[in-house]
């Protein structure tokens, strides 16, 4: 009994010790990154400078001069925005139809949407760009990012919700047909709310994708819909992201995105917990 007590004792020191060691080192390069803006472009070059400097705000009080930064981060809001509602426009219904109405080639149609995202994105960006840019006239637009991101997420989203919406009970939503309810009435009135959670998550992680995206939309926009990974890649260093201005534009793209998963996650666990007690 000695030695369980103790191999316990050691667990409760050991695991949770490891878990902020492999925490830390996922952070570091975002730490290193907003601690880099805090330098001029000389300090950051410097190995003398490379822990003592004198921190200055130059890099984010010049960045909307030098590079327009809101320009680029407008439209990725816009991108980020509309391309999560789009994908989660057409996957609410289409996770419904599979999980609560399958055909025999329901599970057929989501291996094939999750065997897109196997495709190398490389593959389809000559063609991509050539009926764009000369037959479509859509090429650097709002409308081409948009739909681009909308439909390289909706495999996810579909197999996201179809996974939270499979976990409901179908007698509730066969109640709700037996009162009368339509279609578009089962799923606003009582899967939505049921599932709210999971198409919260679902809508998260969309937008983060959609915000993160860098190979899209930097090859598909030039200047009038290009987003904060343009920017950043238009002004990369071959050293990397070690100059103070270029870090301070990487600590500014990526800050909106932390907060607003930090906010979210806050308001989900809330919702749950209340959720629960009531």
């Amino acid at each position: 009994m000695a030695i369980v007590a103790h191999k316990s004792k050691l667990g409760e020191i050991f695991w949770p010790l490891l878990a902020w060691v492999i925490a830390l080192i996922f952070f570091f390069p975002i730490f290193w990154m907003v601690f880099t803006s805090f330098k001029t472009d000389a300090d950051a070059v410097k190995p003398e400078n490379l822990f003592v400097f004198k921190p200055t705000l130059d890099n984010y009080l010049n960045m909307t001069d030098n590079y327009d930064y809101w320009r680029f981060a407008t439209n990725s809001v816009i991108t980020s925005v509309f391309a999560t509602s789009f994908a989660l426009f057409v996957g609410v219904p289409a996770a419904y139809a599979m999980a609560f109405n399958p055909s025999r080639h329901t599970k057929d149609i989501l291996v094939w949407m999750l065997s897109t995202k196997m495709l190398p994105a490389a593959a389809v960006l000559y063609p991509m760009t050539f009926l764009t840019k000369n037959f479509l006239q859509i090429y650097d637009t709002h409308f081409l990012v948009i739909l681009v991101l909308c439909l390289i997420n909706l495999p996810i989203v579909v197999w996201m919700l179809f996974t939270y919406f499979k976990e409901i009970p179908k007698e509730i939503i066969e109640a709700g047909k037996m009162d009368g309810v339509s279609t578009w009435g089962e799923i606003k009135d009582i899967l939505i709310p049921l599932a709210w959670g999971g198409v919260a998550s679902t809508a998260l992680l969309c937008f983060i994708f959609c915000w993160n995206e860098a190979y899209w939309t930097v090859r598909l926009t030039t200047t009038e819909a290009a987003t904060l990974s343009t920017l950043i890649e238009g002004n990369r260093a071959p050293e990397g992201l070690f100059f103070g201005r270029l870090s301070a534009v990487s600590t500014a793209a990526v800050a909106p995105i932390v907060i607003l998963g930090w906010f979210c996650q806050k308001q989900l666990v809330q919702g749950l917990t209340f959720g629960a007690v009531k």
